[in-house]
């Protein structure tokens, strides 16, 4: 369990803890694998969010998920990039988050992925906690830890 206080100092910035879905880059279920390839291409990401036309969270897709349906047994065959939809190649097994503040399962969840997608209570996307606002508040807080409180180490005693 995090401490209190400290739980306090990395809530205090929880406005940039989730990056509303309106300014994150998702893809449709239905496009292409050449369009998913091009947004992540292009935004310089690894794995971004994939929704259905009413805006529910669907999965995630990266270039790897990509790739791995293009390898042939001596090259990449392209030509698959138009043959595939996002819903073919995508991951179905991370669940999404309803409580972008709940930072101590949220730094749990982090460990082991870059962010975390958000959706409400009927599964519509919201955007994305990112593993590197949630450090920046951990970061924070170790800084600024001492401005706040009085620690006396329980070592010496």
């Amino acid at each position: 369990m995090i401490d209190q206080g400290l739980k306090e100092m990395l809530l205090a910035h929880q406005q940039k803890f989730m990056i509303p879905a309106s300014i994150v880059a998702t893809v449709n279920e239905t496009n292409s694998l050449n369009h998913a390839f091009l947004i992540l291409t292009k935004n310089r990401y690894a794995k971004i969010v994939v929704v259905d036309n009413e805006n529910h969270y669907r999965g995630l897709i990266s270039l790897a998920m990509i790739t791995d349906r293009l390898i042939e047994t001596a090259k990449i065959n392209v030509a698959k990039l138009d043959q595939y939809q996002v819903a073919d190649v995508m991951q179905v097994d991370v669940l999404p988050i309803t409580d972008p503040y709940d930072v101590e399962e949220n730094l749990h969840l982090l460990i082991d992925q870059s962010f975390l997608p958000v959706v409400d209570r009927e599964n519509h996307f919201q955007g994305i906690v990112t593993r590197r606002e949630l450090l920046k508040a951990v970061n924070y807080a170790a800084h600024r830890f001492d401005h706040y409180y009085d620690v006396q180490s329980k070592l010496s005693k």
